[in-house]
């Protein structure tokens, strides 16, 4: 079971109001809710909007939520927020619209007690306000993070940082949402917390808000499952055309089927034809490259080789460990 709650909060009693929070919190719900190929990733997730007098989202609404979410024994639970925050030296807060000076919000201790508590497998907090990167320090020292296992956090910004909106929404949701929706993905599809991270932290320039990342996991669990760029049945193929990781594969005429350019008495052998179209795929996404050529075909042409680059030593790792 796959949990998550959204909230996003425009409409405020007595401080400032914002403009973006309500459609940040709809766009996570729409790209978390289903996988690239429409299957059922996060099923129903809870929407909550503070968009005007009408339709607040209190502290005790949050707070209740919150607490729900993070009791039951789910696979993941996942919590997402996008509003004001605030800081004073007790900690940070999360504002609901009955906040009237921050620091009666949603206390951010709160929050990381539910998580850490939870029987949920994993933890997952993504948290687009102010000062944000507060989540998860430890109430003695705030160079340390106290967070237990199975727990990720990631933050718009730095317990001393604003998180900036432009016309688009949160910049921290809209490279959320790309990232999500298979930016930060790896070549089966999958989007970690870390790949999002990644990917927000080398979209933002070195002078903006920078993200922050807490994490105490044994391994990633995939947040959505995106397209994948190559076949899976191509990908692993890699232990097949190539004995070990650091071998290389020659090549020759036979394996090539265009010789335009090129006059030979070789002819394309079907089996070869067929491998070397598997060789292109692979070389595509910077799984393989040619060995003293600039270029597939005339490695092939010329008799040549064809090696893994780095990234294609650990995908061929990943298969030969039947991972993927």
């Amino acid at each position: 079971m796959r949990k998550a709650l959204i909230v996003g909060i425009d409409y405020y009693e007595n401080i400032i109001s914002l403009r973006g929070a309500v459609k940040d919190a709809r766009r996570v719900k729409d790209i978390l809710e289903y996988n690239d190929d429409d299957g059922v990733n996060f099923q129903t997730p809870k929407l909550m909007l503070g968009s005007d007098e009408k339709n607040p989202v209190t502290r005790a609404d949050i707070r209740n939520a919150v607490k729900e979410l993070f009791a039951e024994d789910a696979e993941v639970a996942l919590f997402y927020f996008s509003g004001h925050g605030y800081i004073d030296a007790t900690g940070g807060f999360l504002c609901a619209s009955d906040c009237a000076d921050g620091d009666d919000g949603l206390s951010l201790h709160d929050v990381m007690s539910f998580a850490n508590e939870s029987r949920a497998k994993n933890k997952i907090i993504l948290i687009d306000s102010c000062y944000s990167g507060a989540a998860g320090r430890s109430s003695t020292s705030s160079d340390i993070a106290e967070i237990k296992e199975g727990v990720t956090i990631l933050t718009a910004s730095t317990d001393n940082q604003y998180a900036l909106e432009n016309e688009e929404g949160g910049v921290f949701t809209t490279l959320l949402v790309d990232a999500l929706s298979g930016s930060a993905a790896n070549l089966v599809g999958d989007v970690t917390p870390g790949s999002i991270y990644a990917h927000i932290d080398q979209s933002l320039g070195t002078w903006d808000q920078r993200p922050v990342f807490k994490t105490n996991v044994k391994s990633f669990v995939s947040l959505r499952k995106a397209s994948s760029p190559i076949k899976l049945k191509s990908l692993r193929k890699l232990t097949t055309l190539f004995t070990n990781y650091d071998t290389e594969l020659p090549l020759d005429p036979a394996y090539e089927p265009e010789r335009s350019q090129i006059k030979t008495s070789i002819q394309p052998n079907p089996i070869k034809t067929a491998d070397f179209a598997i060789l292109q795929e692979l070389v595509a996404v910077n799984l393989v490259e040619p060995v003293g050529a600039q270029h597939m075909w005339h490695a092939a042409m010329n008799s040549k080789a064809c090696r893994l680059t780095v990234l294609g030593q650990h995908y061929w790792k990943l298969v030969r460990r039947q991972l993927i």
